[in-house]
């Protein structure tokens, strides 16, 4: 940025990102030129055309090396520029960028630097907006109940008891539906965090820690959990904790949809094309046309599990989005219904 400051400072390429390129190339077109007419007139003594030629190769080739290094560094604004966006698109993180400058590369820094304030802004006021609003439904979704269950205490008719229980269990969902809409704003806030370095993952111990979650809904089926790990520390930039949430949610999913007396399978394995952690069940499966349907933000394909397991619709929309925050890939795969389904995360 120091030689675009200094050209800046010129008055008659201050205002101008345009005329500062064409200055350069301008004096880095001549510089041979220059030299040659130098050459010729201070040269002590004769000098063959065979010289002459020489000096002009090794003078342009100079003079064109020199230009396109200080054009390099001209571009260094528009570089700034774009590290920025992508700091802020993938990492969330403000950089100051300097804004005082006239030509149509600062007007660009001050835009970028002023969008990105104002999205910042308004991702901050919606959240706190949503988070103040989602906690007064949590309260207007819980007074029904209570009066439901009041309406239960005092011993109603069977009409009336039967209507009450019902908007129990209307309440109970509302709740539950939007203490999972928090969950998944946190959830977005957190992906939002992610650090670009690189970290030693134990996938066999986060694996271990999913199973002991998990153990009570698999055995209540006297579902078998096989693993059949290649690879058991990875070398990931993804954060731990939000990787053990995904496969969490995949082996949740693969138990939820499993039908009783089945397989679990989950692989790990290194290949040409990457890294993969597979999780395998052989249960209710889905239609490979709707493979991509199951990530959908709130998809209208969540369904009750085989012992009418309640879903979201969230969780898988929130796997990929936490995966591909990462660099990775987060599929489906099925051959159908009742043949079992496939998700595969790959690095």
């Amino acid at each position: 940025m120091k030689l675009y400051e200094k050209l800046s400072a010129i008055s008659f390429l201050k205002k101008s990102y345009a005329f500062k390129f064409l200055f350069v190339a301008f004096i880095g077109i001549h510089i041979p030129l220059i030299g040659i007419l130098l050459f010729v007139l201070f040269a002590k003594g004769d000098f063959s055309v065979a010289g002459l030629l020489v000096f002009s190769l090794v003078m342009t080739l100079i003079a064109t090396g020199v230009t396109l290094w200080i054009l390099k560094k001209l571009i260094q604004p528009i570089e700034l520029a774009s590290k920025a966006l992508n700091d802020y698109k993938f990492k969330r993180t403000i950089v100051n960028l300097p804004v005082h400058f006239s030509d149509e590369a600062g007007l660009l820094l001050f835009n970028i630097h002023d969008s990105i304030l104002e999205s910042e802004s308004f991702i901050t006021e919606k959240q706190d907006l949503i988070y103040l609003l989602s906690h007064d439904l949590k309260t207007f979704a819980g007074n029904p109940k209570s009066l439901a269950t009041l309406i239960l205490e005092t011993n109603p008719s069977d009409e009336v008891k039967e209507l009450a229980q019902l908007i129990c269990e209307s309440s109970t969902e509302q709740y539950q539906y939007i203490q999972n809409f928090i969950q998944m704003l946190k959830e977005q806030d957190e992906m939002l965090q992610t650090s670009p370095d690189v970290k030693l993952v134990d996938l066999e111990n986060i694996i271990q820690v999913v199973e002991n979650q998990i153990f009570q809904s698999a055995n209540a089926k006297r579902i078998q959990l096989v693993k059949k790990l290649d690879l058991k520390t990875l070398q990931l930039v993804i954060n731990p904790e939000l990787l053990t949430r995904v496969i969490y949610n995949l082996m949740s999913n693969a138990v939820k949809f499993s039908f009783f007396d089945s397989v679990i399978e989950i692989q790990s394995f290194q290949d040409e094309k990457g890294l993969h952690i597979k999780v395998i069940d052989k249960g209710v499966g889905f239609d490979s046309e709707n493979s991509q349907k199951m990530f959908d933000k709130f998809t209208k394909m969540s369904r009750l599990g085989t012992s009418n397991e309640s879903s979201t619709g969230i969780g898988l929309y929130l796997c990929r989005q936490i995966i591909e925050k990462n660099n990775g890939h987060l599929t489906a795969t099925s051959e159908g219904k009742n043949k079992g389904a496939t998700f595969t995360i790959s690095f």
